[in-house]
């Protein structure tokens, strides 16, 4: 048995060594949103806690959750035993069944969530809750069209993937009719270029009535909203945007979902991100956070509204996978884990280090436009110019474009920690049970690669 600590090797079967690892995954396997046929970054062996051991044995502090889904970290204890513990009791049962394990989650989840969300139906991941649940408000309103942002992420299923507004969609084809796009209350590039309080986009209600105004608000099933937007920039809303939002869809009779993929269960330092406004959504999507990602989950949450609804029509929707006893053994003991470990509360003190360092940071470093987030889903956006903000990388940048943000996540990566950046932001999401420590070790590499970014574009820093 391997101690954290010790060297990581790739197998006990010495013909599986770093080499061979990367060679067979390059040939046989088809990695996500990548071109094929170039080796992977790394091999990796194995993890614990914040951090994980590629196969020649270097450790890396993982600044990412990998997809900001292992909250709890690598190989959590208790998460593995409640996996192994399920999967001697009952491995696999259709979801046409009453199972313990299900329907103590669902209640556990009831329990945990605001005002009137009380019934999950449980899929294998992000992508699928969000199909379902604009599926379910399409079948409740008889509407057809859905609302959706530009800078968003919602999944790369068909409908999903129609939903999103980052260039990804751009390879979807035509998509699936009739997603309706608006604007992103992002406050530091607001869309009318007046200042936050008086932008129409960032205050909510009034870009949302004009754009219903043009669609006609009674063709409109739904309204979807990433909380906080993830991928696309960590984009968090100003104070009332949310709150705006709620009140315009009541008004004409619209769901507003919510997409936590990302920021739900403790992420945010709230158990979900929308709690930070005091609203509640009529339908609430989850995954990555739910489970820390040990076994694929994702759930669609729904209010009274749907609940009625569902009590009276039949649900067109289904997966052979949903509710798996296994991944919902892990989500189970997760949410236990949070409770009992008071994990939120490690979330917001972390998070307000974090906070501190990179805004230290920021004044010695001009390259650092825009520090935000909540709790320990950040961002940090890189521009050549603070007066201009003038981006680092521009939107959608590949290739040479994106280097300059690229060679910072490769910089980090050498010095042990990964990082990821989309377009000109710099994604930071540790671990939920992160330490002082740890935070401290990431602040020291941060400080070095941006220091590097800061010079090769204005020169050395004063120190």
């Amino acid at each position: 048995m391997t101690l954290i600590g010790e060297p990581a090797t790739a197998s006990s079967n010495s013909t599986w060594g770093t080499e061979r690892i990367i060679e067979s995954d390059m040939r046989y396997v088809i990695r996500s949103w990548s071109q094929q046929g170039k080796p992977a970054q790394a091999a990796i062996a194995r993890g614990e806690g914040s951090w994980f051991w590629d196969t020649d044995g270097k450790k890396y502090l993982d600044f990412q959750s990998q997809l900001v889904n292992m909250n709890l970290g690598h190989q959590h204890p208790r998460l593995v035993e409640a996996i192994v513990r399920q999967v001697r009791e009952m491995a696999y049962m259709g979801p046409g069944f009453a199972v313990q394990v299900r329907a103590e989650l669902g209640e556990l989840i009831a329990e945990i969530a605001p005002g009137d969300l009380s019934m999950s139906f449980f899929t294998t991941g992000g992508a699928e809750a969000n199909e379902n649940a604009v599926r379910l408000a399409q079948h409740v309103t008889g509407r057809p069209k859905v609302m959706a942002r530009y800078r968003s992420y919602h999944g790369a299923t068909a409908g999903a993937l129609s939903l999103t507004g980052d260039p990804r969609h751009h390879h979807n084809g035509p998509g699936v009719p009739g997603v309706v796009r608006f604007h992103d209350p992002y406050t530091y590039r607001t869309p009318s270029g007046q200042e936050p309080e008086n932008c129409p986009v960032c205050q909510g209600a009034p870009h949302l009535e004009e754009v219903l105004q043009y669609e006609d608000p009674n063709t409109i099933a739904a309204i979807i909203v990433e909380t906080v937007t993830g991928t696309n920039g960590l984009i968090v809303p100003p104070d009332g945007y949310l709150q705006s939002v709620r009140e315009v869809a009541d008004k004409y009779g619209i769901f507003l979902i919510t997409d936590e993929v990302m920021a739900g269960y403790g992420r945010t330092g709230e158990w979900f991100a929308f709690n930070h406004w005091g609203i509640v959504p009529d339908i609430v999507t989850s995954a990555k956070g739910l489970n820390s990602g040990y076994v694929p989950l994702g759930a669609m949450t729904v209010g009274d509204r749907a609940r009625q609804w569902l009590n009276q029509n039949k649900f067109w929707g289904g997966q052979t996978y949903a509710g798996h006893p296994l991944a919902c053994a892990s989500a189970l003991e997760s949410l236990k884990i949070m409770q009992d470990e008071h994990i939120l509360e490690n979330v917001r003190t972390q998070g307000a280090r974090l906070d501190a360092g990179l805004r230290k940071l920021a004044e010695r470093y001009q390259i650092m436009g825009d520090v935000r987030g909540k709790g320990l889903f950040y961002g940090v956006e890189f521009v050549t110019d603070r007066a201009t903000r003038e981006p680092l990388v521009p939107f959608g940048a590949a290739g040479a474009a994106a280097a300059p943000m690229q060679r910072m996540v490769a910089e980090a990566w050498e010095k042990g920690l990964y990082l990821s950046a989309n377009n000109n932001v710099l994604r930071l999401t540790p671990p939920l049970i992160i330490t002082e420590d740890e935070i401290d070790f990431a602040l020291e590499i941060l400080d070095d690669v941006i220091g590097a970014a800061n010079a090769r574009v204005h020169g050395p820093a004063s120190q």
